[in-house]
């Protein structure tokens, strides 16, 4: 079979090697689609603390079962499913206390096991030990289901933050994680969504599809002095930064109503992790601010809910549709900006 293996930052090779068996413990998928993130790209271009390389890589994965190892039950050759990406153990205290998304034990499929940008992936008894194999609804085909993974995501942060009915939400970023950022708030009930990136066509490109209530170039404009006019000097309730950006970070804080909260959503690059952090902010506007990291099992089963209820469409958001040879490219059109979200269809 075909895969992508990561060797090494700028090392990416397509090789064919032989089709993996599973385990008795272990289920083989039969991947329909993986699609790409900006975590790809910072892999590709620098590595990860995480990751074992050689390593297949994909994590947002969606197929049809084509083998079931003989100690698992419940599943039949030709489901149609969802894979987890962040696998806690599920037995330490902290995946005990319910924040399995900060589990200290986390493995990833796609790091420390083979990913999706394969033509067969092995569903690993890590992942079915913690429920994290899931059945894709009727309705969603598996390109939808792909995006699961991300929305998952999108939906810890936002339950972090404490997003909901009448708030007023700013999303610092518009790739595809913004784009989501925009729909989820707006399915949980915010009043009014901005969407503010510095790129002028990658946010053109976003609010032509997710269509925020208004949307603002941090290029042309003050972000802070654009929302505070829009709130009527009162600011954000919620405040997302979507972006790998200490300066949306360090703004999110200036732009936050009293009261509000601060999703620090999107990770800095490890060779510059800090920020000025205005405490004053915090103390006197009595602000809250959150980390974001991943998702949990349970976050996917409710990230396809969404999807299949329609409250968070993500169909149109698939913008690039490429076989398993063009990962490269797609990983580089993602880089680029060119595209809101670049499934790989093996």
């Amino acid at each position: 079979m075909r895969v992508a293996r990561f060797y090494a930052p700028g090392d990416l090779r397509l090789e064919d090697v032989p089709e993996p068996s599973p385990r008795p413990d272990e289920v083989k998928l039969r991947v329909r689609n993986c699609s790409t993130c900006g975590t790809d790209v910072k892999i590709l271009r620098h590595g990860h603390q995480r990751l074992s390389p050689p390593r297949v890589l994909g994590h947002e994965v969606a197929g049809e079962i084509a083998e079931v190892g003989s100690r698992v039950g419940g599943w039949s050759v030709g489901d149609r499913v969802q894979v987890i990406a962040a696998v806690p153990c599920g037995e330490c205290a902290t995946c005990r206390g319910g924040r399995m998304t900060v589990c200290p034990h986390l493995t990833s499929v796609g790091y420390q096991y083979d990913g999706g940008f394969a033509e067969y992936l092995i569903v690993p008894h890590a992942v079915l030990r913690v429920d994290g194999l899931n059945p894709v609804p009727g309705a969603v085909s598996l390109a939808e289901a792909s995006v699961a993974e991300p929305l998952a995501c999108v939906l810890n942060g936002q339950e972090l933050a404490r997003v909901g009915e009448g708030d007023d939400v700013v999303v610092i970023g518009a790739g595809p994680i913004g784009c989501l950022h925009v729909r989820l708030a707006r399915a949980r009930g915010a009043r009014r969504v901005v969407l503010d990136d510095l790129n002028a066509d990658r946010l053109a490109k976003a609010a032509a599809l997710v269509r925020p209530d208004e949307a603002v170039c941090g290029a042309d404009d003050d972000v802070v002095e654009a929302v505070m006019e829009l709130t009527g000097g009162r600011g954000a309730d919620v405040v997302i930064t979507a972006a790998a950006s200490g300066a949306a970070q360090q703004d999110a804080l200036r732009m936050a109503a009293c009261g509000g909260r601060v999703s620090l959503f999107g990770g800095l690059s490890r060779t510059a992790p800090t920020i000025t952090f205005d405490s004053n902010l915090v103390h006197y506007r009595e602000l809250t601010v959150v980390g974001a990291n991943g998702s949990s099992p349970s976050h996917n089963k409710r990230a396809l809910d969404l999807i299949a209820s329609g409250a968070v469409p993500v169909a149109d958001l698939i913008t690039h549709r490429m076989p398993l040879d063009k990962v490269p490219e797609a990983i580089s059109t993602v880089a680029a900006g060119e595209a809101i979200k670049v499934t790989i269809e093996p």
